[in-house]
Parts: C-alpha cells; structure tokens; sequence
C-alpha cells in the first residue's frame, strides 16, 4: 500500500513538473524569444499591407529567418492588424514586442530633409516622395487643391512656401494633406512676434517677403551680401521701378542653364518676367532659405539701385546708385564673359 501510494505521489511529482517546464517552456517561446536581427534595422511597411506582404517585408530585412515562427507568434498573440508605418527593430528585440510594435502602430519618425533653391513644386513633389510614402502625384495634387490651401492661407503660386528648408521629424505614411498641415505648424513657427514686427514695418506680407527672398537666394551664394541685395530690391519697389531680376527670366523659361541673360531671354511673356513687368512675381522663383528671408526683414537702407556681378567671378556682386555707374559696371562684367567665351 506504501509503494502504491509512493509511487503515485511519484507520478504526480513528475506530472507537476512536466507542467511547470511545459508552461515555462511555452513562455520562453512566447514571451521571450527573440528576431533574428543583430542589429538595429529599419523596417518599412506600406499602407494596406496583407501579412503575407509584412511576413516578405520582415525576411527582407532580415529580422526573421522563419514565417512560420512569425505567424505562429502572430496566432499566439492577442494583436491581429499590422499597421503600416516606418520602424526601427532593437536588436535582441522579442516576437512578441515586435508584433505589438506592429499592432499597435508604434513608429519611429523619419527625417524629412528640405534643402534650400528647390525651385519648382514638382521637384519639391519628387524629392519628398523620396523621402515618404507618398507618391509625387499625390503631393502635385495637394500642391495645386485650391480649395485645401485656401484653408492653411496659401495659393497653387506660393504652395512651396510650406516647406521651409530644415529637416522634419515626420511619420513616414503621413497623410499628404495631414503632412502639409504639419508644415503649416512649422511654418508659422518661424514667424515669431519680433519677425512679425519687422514685417509690419516694411509694408509687405509675408508670401512678399518670402517672394522677395527667393529672388535673393538665386542671385547670389554670398551671405554676407544678401542685406545689400535686399535693399536694392527695396528701393526699387518703393520708387515702382522694375526689378529686372535676370533669376525670374530663367525661371519664365524654364531654363536654368543660362548662364548670360540676353535682351531675347528678357521678351518672354510670363508674369514671372520681371523686366516686363513691375513689381514682384506672383509665386517665389525657389524656396528661400531662412537667411534670406531673415535678410529682407533686415535690409541694408543705402541708395543703390543696381548691381551686377563682379568681373573677378569671386560670385560678389558690385552695387551702383546711377545707370551710368551700373552700365560701367555691366561693361566690365560683359567683357569678361566675353574672354571666357561665355555668350
């Protein structure tokens, strides 16, 4: 009777343990295993993704090796829907951290980089699809929805103007729409009550200003000399003379390989031709850099009327308060693409 007794005791010690190890066994897999990855990777999941598609996304990138271990966590786990979006995968992270990542939507945002002098909205389009989910056509279409841009205080001319160059910290499969409301964020960010001030004092809005500084940013490379720049430019708006900027001639045309602008360039009829008509165009020419627009609000007040590059090819520019000082300077300027053989 003892040994009978004994060994049921026996059989039930060995029963517990078969448990116990069954149970911590099926946690370590559940709970504690871990992707393939050996090191920290970057993980893009597009928008309406089947699992099949994830699964083939994940064996890319090489965090598993195995589907049918994913998909048996999957099944295991209480999460069923995988959210698109752009994440960063740990090393030594878990199947099951992995999948409520996924699931649960946790993103890593990406960094969205604006360069200065991106001078059409279908570069801009084409460099940002680049960098998001979205395709360039989505972009160009948000570019030109007047009724949407009405709402953020823009138009189809100044669209651009939303994206100040900077690099943006942005969720890879942001809606377009919910993207440009971002930029709007950031975008009223750089105007701070003393810009504000500034901007009120010189009489223009802010899509003039921002105009204005484009303008700057495509005639020169110079820092330094864009205060200088900007007051001729004030100075000739306030006396409603034409600015006769050779950048808006080449934007007309749509030809930005010209490097010597002649009276032919100067006939094309476009808005944008600033020797044809006065006052600034009615979009910016490129997304100016915040030093430009910066130097507008901070003009030099002096009385030059003109300049022209300087004959030395140093990209400086020499200012004139005359015609006849700017046509001696012009001449020299002439004569010195002329021994380059620049016509």
């Amino acid at each position: 009777m003892k040994r009978k007794k004994k060994n049921y005791l026996t059989a039930y010690i060995v029963m517990v343990y078969i448990i116990i190890y069954s149970a911590y066994a099926g946690y370590r897999i559940f709970y504690l295993e871990k992707v393939d990855v050996c090191q920290k990777t970057s993980l893009y999941i597009p928008s309406n993704s089947t699992v099949e598609e994830v699964v083939d996304s994940l064996l890319s990138a090489k965090i598993i090796k195995s589907s049918e271990k994913f998909l048996k966590h999957i099944r295991l786990s209480e999460y069923s829907t995988i959210k698109s979006g752009h994440y960063v995968v740990p090393k030594n992270m878990t199947y099951r951290n992995l999948i409520k990542m996924l699931c649960l939507g946790q993103q890593t945002p990406i960094n969205m980089v604006v360069s200065g002098a991106i001078r059409t909205k279908y570069r801009l389009a084409g460099i940002l699809a680049k960098q998001i989910e979205a395709d360039s056509v989505s972009l160009l279409h948000a570019f030109d929805d007047s009724v949407f841009l009405k709402d953020l205080g823009f138009t189809s001319y100044n669209s651009i103007l939303l994206f100040m160059p900077n690099t943006y910290n942005v969720y890879w499969n942001r809606d377009v729409k919910q993207l440009f409301k971002d930029m709007k964020k950031e975008h009223d960010k750089y105007w701070t009550s003393s810009r504000l001030e500034k901007l009120k004092s010189l009489g223009l809005t802010k899509d003039e200003v921002m105009i204005l500084a484009s303008l700057i940013v495509e005639e020169s490379s110079k820092y330094d000399e864009y205060p200088n720049i900007a007051g001729v430019y004030m100075n000739r708006l306030r006396k409603k003379m034409p600015l006769q900027a050779d950048p808006t001639v080449k934007y007309a045309l749509n030809d930005f390989s010209i490097r010597r602008v002649l009276t032919v360039h100067t006939e094309v009829d476009s808005p944008y031709n600033t020797y044809k008509h006065s006052g600034l165009p009615p979009g910016p020419i490129c997304i100016p850099d915040k030093k430009a627009v910066d130097a507008v609000l901070n003009y030099s007040q002096h009385e030059y009327l003109y300049f022209c590059a300087k004959a030395d090819f140093s990209g400086y520019h020499v200012f004139a308060k005359t015609l006849q000082q700017h046509n001696q300077n012009a001449n020299a300027y002439r004569n010195a693409l002329n021994h380059r053989k620049i016509f």
